[in-house]
């Protein structure tokens, strides 16, 4: 009875495995290479634009943020600035940015020098992988994290763990000496026998790494996600905490009338010389408080760094996020994006992860083809209808 009732609980997931891969197939690895592709983005970008990047360091000081944003609109016509990273590095440029405009298009950032705020140029690569990650993070759907993409992707998400738990599953292993078997993929076989040993046993290994990105994907697709891992691994004040900070005057003057210096002096007071780079983000809508994200000079990862809301208005702290206060739950939330993309574990993780998301493609192309094999031995197994007489 139980090996009747294991071998209909097989069958289904069997269905399951197959009806969800090839509804999903396409889009599964779309997703999956354009995140192959923004793998190593920054170290492409950091290449690819070095030579803006790096000014001659002068024995004046730097020219104060609001005072460079002035000099650079005077000079040229440029959009509504969104936020700045500044560096304690004097031979560091400053990297502009800019919102999205009344179309919704978003101008191409500039990288400018610190000392007379002269334009230094537009990353190259900037705009190639900004469509990548649209199209990674919401398929290039209209309203992108606002849109329906979203929801669309993180759907999708939960439909590749359907597919990774009942092919682990139905792959999972009746003997402990079939191990081997199990792991290593033979490359004798032809036609739909090497299909099959693809698509399992290379499924396999990298079924750990999938359900890795899976996992902290979701983080990024639905709130219900968002909610319920931050009530699992992190104290009950950092929710309240995340929530946008209101100016302590309450004060509701748009951000396009307030500026950074306050909030950078208030900055540099805090921190001192221990930061790396600093990228400051006016507020999105009505509010003072400006957003500050650090990184320190040991940092090596994006989610290793503190975070500061501060008044731009009185240059009052409101918040201050450090990343040595966290608790051991709270880093894990906050290395999500790394953990994501496999930077977690450095460089040999990244390649790693870029190597199984690149790889994707393959177990769809091999699942569609096992599908059409199967419906064409079904046929095969079939009698024609012209020679069936009655009663069978």
């Amino acid at each position: 009875m139980a090996a009747r009732w294991g071998h209909t609980i097989k069958a289904v997931l069997f269905q399951v495995h197959s009806m969800v891969g090839l509804v999903l197939a396409l889009l599964v690895s779309l997703i999956a290479l354009t995140g192959a592709i923004m793998s190593f983005e920054d170290e492409i970008v950091d290449h690819l634009n070095a030579g803006i990047m790096q000014v001659t360091p002068h024995q004046a000081p730097a020219l104060m943020p609001d005072d460079l944003i002035a000099r650079l609109k005077a000079a040229q016509d440029v959009g509504k600035v969104s936020a700045v990273t500044l560096s304690s590095d004097p031979a560091a440029a400053v990297h502009v940015r800019f919102a999205r405009d009344e179309h919704g298009g978003r101008p191409t950032s500039l990288y400018v020098d610190p000392y007379d705020a002269r334009v230094l140029g537009s990353p190259r690569g900037e705009t190639f992988f900004a469509t990548v990650r649209q199209l990674h993070r919401w398929l290039l759907v209209p309203g992108d994290g606002k849109g329906w993409g979203r929801p669309i992707t993180g759907t999708i998400a939960l439909g590749l763990i359907i597919m990774l738990v009942s092919g682990l599953v139905l792959r999972w292993p009746r003997r402990t000496s079939s191990v081997k078997m199990w792991l290593k993929p033979n490359f004798g076989l032809g036609g739909r026998g090497l299909h099959q040993s693809l698509h399992t046993v290379i499924g396999t290994w990298v079924l750990p790494v999938y359900l890795m990105m899976t996992l902290t994907g979701l983080w990024f697709s639905f709130e219900w996600y968002r909610d319920g891992v931050t009530w699992l691994l992190a104290r009950p004040h950092v929710t309240a905490a995340k929530m946008p900070a209101k100016s302590p005057r309450g004060r509701a003057e748009p951000a396009s009338q307030i500026g950074f210096d306050r909030a950078w002096m208030t900055f540099q007071r805090e921190e001192g010389d221990r930061f790396s780079r600093a990228l400051l983000t006016l507020p999105a809508g009505q509010g003072t408080a400006i957003r500050i994200r650090s990184w320190g000079k040991a940092s090596l990862l994006e989610t290793t760094r503190d975070e500061f809301r501060i008044d731009a208005v009185t240059g009052q702290l409101v918040s201050a996020e450090r990343y040595a206060d966290k608790t051991f739950g709270e880093t894990i939330i906050a290395a999500i994006y790394d953990i994501h993309r496999g930077a977690i574990l450095g460089w040999p993780g990244k390649l790693v992860f870029m190597a199984a998301a690149a790889l994707m493609p393959l177990f769809s192309v091999t699942g569609i083809l096992l599908y059409l094999s199967r419906r064409k031995l079904r046929r095969a197994a079939q009698p024609p209808l012209g020679r069936l007489v009655p009663g069978e």
